[in-house]
């Protein structure tokens, strides 16, 4: 079977939208599955959609990376878009065309041909995803490295190149999951100006570029594992891909930035969902407190309940109210932003959860539960008493379920976690920070009245005393003992 190519494809018989040729308007430092499945598909339903006519160049971020199999593909390859919309199964499949090529600058050809890039006319856009860890300044990196290992220090020669060309500013879109992102990276490549001792007019020029910050949102599990799959997807297809690429339907870009680079994106012109927004802060509140807080919320208890995995407990009436009661009575009310844009979040949540093509574990969501629901449910929980006057029932239970799940029928503590015993019947393993599990393991012989009050009363682990609401000791122990003697779902149920 031939290898995916625009030749290969076209013989293929695929009758979809593809660009051949077109302007590369877009450098973008990462390649991976998640940058191909969400950036390089919102650039191909632009170049559909609304004429962008752009193509982007790819950047492996690190010495090893796609750039042979991408350049191989002529940049083409496969997406799946797999899940519900609407609570309908969707399963969509498109040919991705909006990329060029990929370069590996580590190859003294690939780093001249990124600097070439970077002077072009057609440049406009520069994305990046290199991680988390992507984003942080390193001293040892030099001016006249090829290349300096740091993506800020890559950033600023390709900025300082096209400054020196006389080339006018770009929109710089960074996607890396930490907060402030654009903000961050723009200060890494201040640094780097003020270390390299580069003029103070390209300090100037670099700030008429446009640092954006953004928040993705798209769950992308990436490549196909199961090789028979992959097999008869490449027979369905006619062609062989490596690159084959799988996200969810779900997607939104949260864009900060001035008012006019709305207009200048070609993305919401073309459907998708990219508001453009003076401070992304509040989305990521809507993030973190709504899907985020949500699998927080019912993980723990829905273990407990013998559930496995996230689809479970959509497919379970009593799980999912429980899940919607919590969503649409206790946090989106609370949240800062329009009240029907929060409920058409939390509408999708129940989709996403209901994923027919992705296992997403319990276990796996319940690392960490404790600093977890500090951060996801603890800011709705407090705000919903200040404003309520009284305890959210459903996130109340959460916290019983939160406690009941570090403390039932303990086992011991190994250097893997906190085991202990579900009710029917197998161990698991707690894993969180060491202290949370010794404070568990310390207080596994005590009543359920004494571990709650331990538990509220631990400043350690809420930076306050929680034992202090009015209540909320006694109705944490109610629901803790339902939680013992009835189980989780009878608790959950308890609460609708």
């Amino acid at each position: 079977m031939e290898k995916l190519n625009y030749e290969v494809l076209k013989k293929s018989g695929y009758q979809g939208y593809f660009l051949e040729k077109a302007p590369e308007k877009i450098l973008q430092f990462g390649e991976g599955n998640f940058l191909r499945a969400f950036v390089d598909y919102w650039f191909d339903m632009a170049n559909e959609k609304v004429g962008f006519n752009g193509k982007a160049v790819l950047v492996q971020p690190i010495e090893m990376g796609l750039a042979k199999q991408i350049n191989e593909q002529q940049g083409l390859y496969t997406l799946y878009l797999r899940g519900r919309e609407n609570g309908e199964k969707v399963d969509r499949k498109r040919v991705i065309s909006s990329v060029s090529r990929c370069l590996n600058p580590y190859e003294k050809a690939d780093y001249d041909a990124m600097m070439q890039v970077a002077v072009s006319d057609d440049l406009e856009y520069i994305v990046s995803n290199t991680t988390e860890a992507g984003i942080v300044y390193d001293p040892a990196c030099q001016k006249d490295d090829c290349p300096p290992s740091s993506f800020p220090a890559k950033l600023t020669q390709v900025l300082y190149a096209r400054f020196k060309a006389g080339k006018k500013p770009v929109v710089i879109l960074s996607c890396e999951l930490i907060d402030n992102n654009g903000k961050e990276l723009e200060k890494c490549v201040g640094q780097y100006i003020a270390q390299w001792g580069l003029e103070a007019e390209f300090k100037d020029w670099c700030g008429a570029c446009t640092f954006c910050s953004t928040l993705v949102d798209r769950i992308v599990p990436g490549r196909i594992k199961d090789a028979e799959e992959v097999k008869r997807l490449n027979e369905e297809n006619g062609y062989q891909d490596d690159l084959i690429d799988v996200g969810e339907v779900f997607g939104v870009w949260n864009i900060e930035g001035p008012a006019w680079l709305e207009e200048q994106l070609p993305f919401r012109k073309s459907g998708l969902n990219c508001p453009v927004v003076p401070d992304v802060t509040p989305y990521k509140k809507r993030k973190v407190r709504i899907l985020n807080g949500a699998h927080t919320g019912f993980t723990l208890g829905s273990y407990l309940a013998g559930k496995d995995i996230v689809r479970e407990c959509m497919e379970d009436d009593t799980i999912r109210s429980f899940m919607n009661k919590m969503l649409y009575e206790e946090v989106v009310p609370i949240l800062p932003l329009d009240q029907e844009d929060c409920k058409q979040f939390a509408a999708a949540v129940q989709d996403r959860f209901n994923n027919p093509f992705v296992n997403h574990e319990l276990m796996s969501i319940s690392l960490n539960s404790t600093s977890k629901w500090k951060a996801r449910n603890m800011p709705s929980f407090l705000e919903y008493i200040e404003k309520n006057g009284k305890l959210p029932v459903c996130l109340t239970m959460s916290l019983s379920a939160y406690i009941a799940f570090y403390s039932s029928d303990v086992q011991e503590l190994t250097d893997a976690g906190l085991v202990c015993k579900r009710p029917k019947g197998n161990t698991y393993t707690c894993s969180d920070d060491r202290w949370a599990l010794e404070f568990y393991w310390n207080h596994k012989d005590d009543s359920a009245a004494d571990l709650v009050h331990a538990v509220l009363t631990n400043q350690q682990m809420w930076d306050r005393d929680l034992s202090q609401i009015a209540g909320l000791e006694q109705a944490v122990l109610d629901g803790l003992n339902k939680i013992r003697t009835e189980g989780a779902e009878a608790a959950f149920a308890s609460c609708l």
